[in-house]
């Protein structure tokens, strides 16, 4: 029986590759760096199993390409990228990585919390060049965290997380969920609140929301004037959940203090100006990038993947419709 024909668009730590190898042919793009559209294209053409980035687009024209796909295995825990719905409607089943990248991204949220916060790269930036003239009073005064109000825009895994690490700062934390979490409440005595309590109340916002049609945008003009003026947001969810035109707009006007921010609209770009402002912090998408999370993605990734091409339901399947009456 031939082996399963793999498909991997950027290189990952070697320990997803070998696990796959062990029962698949694995083609990898030698290149690091996100494939063309029409590179992705011609290389999943006639394959087995594909195991994709976030950068991938997968929707009809990238089936097309492999009609007989039997597994979709997606590196990262959000699937934006990918047409679950026309995946379902072809009995392809998709998987994810949950879990493993939960603390790692959860401790990126803090890092750019106090980063922005206590204008850490402001501040280095001015040590950098030699332009420090010696300590006053008044430089790079910037928020308070302790006993401050934090709020998290999505209480899921990694929204929990990052929410439940405040425990040391005394803060007062409120949640913006359309399903209550009993554990931030016993455990932090948190509040679910409405969007715009959460906004208004808050001393720093972390967002933790999936991106959908419902939360592209959640954050623009209208939000930052809700939000008080020493307020702080910090992104390691998905870029388009905020408008990034608008949010330099906030930066520039003081409607916002300021803000952190590990992903983005139109990625790798930036809104215009933003890269130029002091009170923002920016990261190049590492809420994952540790040794062990990114290796544990791979290895759950190839897992997935495995599974699929073995015929059975992923551990991760995002869309287990595909198991009654899909194809599978």
């Amino acid at each position: 029986m031939p082996r399963p024909r793999v498909y991997v668009t950027r290189r990952i730590p070697r320990p997803g590759i070998d696990l796959l190898a062990k029962t698949c042919d694995v083609e990898v793009n030698p290149d690091d760096r996100p494939l063309s559209r029409e590179e992705l294209l011609d290389n999943i053409a006639g394959r087995d199993g594909v195991l994709c980035l976030l950068t991938d687009r997968m929707d009809a024209r990238a089936f097309d390409a492999c009609p007989g796909l039997k597994g979709l295995a997606n590196y990262a825990v959000g699937y934006d990228n990918i047409d679950v719905a026309e995946a379902t409607k072809r009995g392809v089943p998709i998987s994810n990585t949950p879990d493993v990248l939960t603390d790692a991204t959860a401790e990126m949220a803090w890092a750019l919390l106090f980063a922005a916060a206590r204008r850490v790269v402001e501040s280095d930036r001015v040590m950098r060049a030699g332009a420090w003239k010696g300590w006053g009073p008044l430089q790079f005064v910037g928020g308070d965290v302790g006993g401050a109000v934090l709020g998290i825009a999505g209480a899921g895994r990694i929204g929990t997380a990052m929410a439940l690490k405040s425990r040391g700062f005394g803060m007062k934390v409120l949640y913006f969920d359309r399903v209550r979490s009993e554990r931030l409440e016993k455990e932090l005595g948190a509040r679910q609140v409405e969007f715009d309590d959460l906004l208004a109340e808050s001393d720093y916002i972390s967002i933790h929301c999936p991106l959908n049609e419902q939360t592209r945008h959640l954050f623009g003009r209208e939000q930052f004037a809700k939000m008080k003026t020493s307020a702080y947001l910090i992104n390691t969810a998905r870029g388009p959940i905020i408008n990034e035109a608008e949010l330099v707009e906030a930066l520039r006007s003081g409607a916002i203090a300021g803000a952190g921010l590990d992903v983005y609209e139109f990625e790798p770009e930036t809104a215009g100006g933003l890269a130029a402002l002091d009170n923002v912090v920016l990261a190049a998408h590492t809420g994952s990038a540790t040794r062990s999370s990114r290796t544990n993605m791979a290895l759950k990734a190839a897992s997935n993947l495995i599974a699929m091409l073995n015929g059975d339901q992923a551990p991760d399947c995002v869309n287990p419709d595909v198991y009654r009456g899909g194809r599978v």
